[in-house]
């Protein structure tokens, strides 16, 4: 619910539970990226349906990001270096959570070679990692003045959904399974990501709401690090 009001299917929000539970990490990816596809499609059709997504801007970020996310969903590292790098995900993501939870954006002409270039670079770490790579491009966007807070969640949405079905089919491709239990798992992610588009796409700001992630992978980022 959290995640989806700005955008972002939740792969991070659910990596740092799993992880808190000492799952393994060759369960975690595929779990993650599996949930990522159901709420990345119901915020996109969210955002979608209250007209802040924007076509142009999406593709030049899309082109490569999908082909370098199955790339980057075939390999699986370490376990030591995967809490690292997931420790270190999580903590950017909540820096930028709280540096763009209430700044102004002044909209600036995205230029398509960076574009192309950091999608191809968020896509890769985003199958790497087992995430959709929205923690990665809203900051990113918000940042350099590509888009205001909507357009860059609904921008997002998308992005997250095809490179989680692109970071999946390269996992699967891989190793040759899924996740037993992710039914229910599922239902549960549908019924927040159902809420939680709708509110944040129509209804609310998501700055209160970044501040609270940001404390939530805070706290799993050190712990991931540390042990």
């Amino acid at each position: 619910m959290l995640y989806s009001s700005v955008g972002h299917a939740g792969a991070s929000g659910y990596i740092a539970v799993m992880s808190l539970l000492s799952l393994a990490p060759e369960v975690i990816k595929p779990t993650a990226l599996s949930l990522n596809i159901l709420v990345g499609s119901i915020a996109t059709w969210q955002f979608y349906r209250a007209g802040h997504f924007s076509w142009s801007l999406f593709w030049p970020f899309a082109a490569f990001a999908v082909p370098c996310a199955f790339i980057g969903g075939q390999l699986n590292l370490p376990t030591h270096v995967f809490k690292m790098v997931l420790g270190l995900l999580l903590l950017y993501s909540a820096w930028r959570f709280f540096v763009h939870a209430k700044q102004s954006v002044q909209i600036k002409t995205v230029p398509r070679t960076q574009a192309l270039l950091a999608g191809a670079g968020i896509g890769f770490l985003s199958g790497l990692t087992g995430t959709g790579g929205g923690i990665f491009l809203t900051p990113l966007l918000l940042l350099m003045g590509w888009a205001d807070a909507k357009r860059a969640a609904a921008v997002s949405a998308l992005f997250v959904l095809l490179n989680s079905v692109s970071g999946l089919a390269g996992n699967f491709t891989a190793t040759k399974a899924l996740p037993t239990f992710l039914v229910p798992l599922l239902i549960a992610a549908a019924l927040g990501g159902l809420v939680g588009s709708y509110f944040g796409s129509r209804r609310i700001q998501p700055h209160a709401i970044k501040k609270l992630l940001a404390m939530v992978l805070l706290i799993a980022g050190f712990k991931l690090i540390l042990t």
